[in-house]
């Protein structure tokens, strides 16, 4: 997103422009117009990590038989022995999609195979995070997904803007330095583009046969963390 700071009476501003090409050419015009010395670009960026809130777990469940009856009884059970254990495990959200059927061709003149197959969805406190691996991903049929740490939303505001303050102190730095360089000392910020957003790094868990020896940690998984990278643009003047 652009951003043109507007001076006036009432103090600095930020007012944002439309998207397109005739936009983004209108906002360049405006910031020439708005500075009688030497325009300055500058890129900067800040990174956040903040600490684990909720688990968001993803798992496929599958049941194979002779008939594609069999294959969605068979999958009925399975879902609901993972739905029990995971309401053992206090999950919030939970979601579970519509089961999908096929069929593959027999090996060595066996008779063709049927299966079905539906996805589990929800969130979960940190702590469960042994119990899910090693009781829910030892269940016949399931499949682990990545699972994904979030950040809880009520910091959201604070986060943004301890990211803007930092991508920006870093911008006016490498601006400062760039306008020294040219034997400049008067930085006046006239634009702003922004991108950046949240990150979760996903934990790869695989399904096991028996209980790991050592717990599987919550403390252990990297923390989510924001990003924001955003280009300044200066007047520069002596």
């Amino acid at each position: 997103m652009v951003w043109l700071i507007a001076l006036g009476l009432g103090g600095v501003g930020l007012a944002p422009t439309l998207g397109g090409a005739a936009a983004r050419a209108q906002a360049q015009v405006q910031v020439q117009l708005g500075c009688s010395g030497t325009l300055l670009d500058a890129r900067g960026s800040a990174e956040l990590k903040r600490p684990i809130e909720r688990l968001r777990l993803s798992l496929g469940v599958e049941a194979e038989a002779p008939s594609a009856v069999a294959a969605l009884t068979l999958l009925q059970e399975r879902l609901a022995a993972v739905r029990q254990a995971l309401q053992l495990l206090q999950v919030q959200e939970l979601r579970v999609t519509s089961p999908s059927t096929w069929s593959g061709s027999g090996s060595s003149g066996k008779p063709p195979v049927f299966a079905a197959a539906s996805q589990v969805s929800g969130q979960l406190a940190p702590q469960h995070l042994q119990d899910l691996i090693s009781q829910i991903g030892g269940l016949p049929g399931v499949r682990l997904a990545p699972i994904d740490g979030q950040a809880a939303q009520a910091s959201d505001a604070v986060s943004n803007r301890r990211l803007v303050q930092a991508a920006y102190a870093d911008a006016l730095r490498r601006g400062q330095d760039l306008a020294a360089a040219l034997g400049l000392n008067r930085l006046r910020p006239l634009q702003v583009k922004t991108d950046g957003g949240l990150r979760p790094v996903p934990l790869r868990a695989m399904a096991l046969a028996r209980p790991a020896p050592a717990p599987f940690d919550p403390r252990e998984l990297p923390e989510p963390s924001d990003s924001l990278s955003l280009e300044v643009t200066f007047c520069a003047t002596p």
